[in-house]
């Protein structure tokens, strides 16, 4: 019974250095090479974004335009904008699919306007089947979708922010 315990320790143990060994380890939170940012857009998609940089506790979020300069980097949403792009239509001509977009462009730059990150833009979709008979559950489904798109958004665009190393 002590030999049993013994190698199943030992197999425990093994695992528990193999994970360890291969880099393993849980996500953190970003850290900034800025601490102030400031951020001027007042859309859901700005919201989202000014709540996922203040999540942290670590950068402050500004959004008066008068201390616009006081902040270390400015972020500027160029271009936030849903689309609906028809994909097919059925026998009678209907619309049949539905393609949701998501598009993002944004750069980042310090007050004096040294680019930090050029004007970049992000463009998510996801296509969408449609039955009329359905109308007020598929537009309910189609916001969803861009609510999902939004938050991937602003996931890209955390993680392009993070690998800002240089002010």
């Amino acid at each position: 019974m002590q030999r049993r315990a013994f190698a199943s320790s030992l197999v425990a143990l093994a695992s528990a250095g193999g994970l360890a060994g291969c880099g393993f380890h849980l996500r953190q939170a970003p850290s900034f090479a800025f601490s102030s940012i400031y951020l001027a857009s007042n859309s859901a998609f700005g919201i989202e974004l000014r709540r996922n940089l203040e999540a942290g506790g670590k950068i402050a979020v500004i959004r008066d335009p008068a201390q616009r300069d006081t902040a270390q980097v400015i972020l500027d949403v160029l271009q936030d904008q849903r689309e609906r792009i028809v994909l097919g239509y059925n026998s009678a001509g209907q619309v049949r699919e539905f393609q949701l977009r998501f598009r993002v462009r944004f750069r980042l730059r310090t007050p004096d306007d040294r680019e930090l990150l050029p004007p970049t833009e992000i463009l998510l979709q996801q296509d969408q089947s449609y039955d009329e008979t359905l109308a007020l559950a598929k537009e309910a489904e189609a916001q969803l979708i861009y609510r999902n798109l939004q938050t991937d958004v602003v996931q890209q665009i955390m993680r392009r922010l993070a690998a800002v190393k240089a002010i």
